[in-house]
């Protein structure tokens, strides 16, 4: 992977890494700052909702870092882009069902880092 598709997987790594906190062990207090359209009264009933979502995008972190650490370059591109394309999907969907937000803060990077393995 080159220098820069390595930064973009890194990036959003990063992001779902702060997803992983945000849902699983800050839902109640930085949750509402963040999702402020969602109701106050509903984050303690839908913890542990959050953390299962957020348990997922542990997953996928976890995915990309893998990526990282693979010496074959034909796989380390394959599950980054196997990653990254899972991301997408997930933003794209997040975006159509919840918050455009998402498309922005999740599936642009990751669409961004699909097409820079690609190129």
């Amino acid at each position: 992977m080159s220098v820069i598709s390595i930064g973009l997987v890194v990036l959003v790594t990063a992001i779902h890494v702060y997803i992983v906190w945000l849902e699983m062990f800050a839902w109640e207090s930085r949750g509402p700052k963040v999702f402020r359209n969602f109701p106050r009264d509903l984050f303690t009933p839908t913890k542990a909702l959050a953390a299962n979502q957020g348990l997922y995008n542990g997953f996928l972190a976890a995915g990309l870092i893998w990526s990282l650490l693979i010496a074959d370059p034909a796989w380390q591109t394959n599950i980054a882009l196997f990653f990254l394309v899972c991301v997408a999907v997930a933003g794209i969907y997040g975006a159509v069902t919840a918050s455009r937000k998402i498309l922005y803060v999740q599936a642009l990077p990751a669409i961004i880092g699909i097409v820079s393995l690609l190129l």
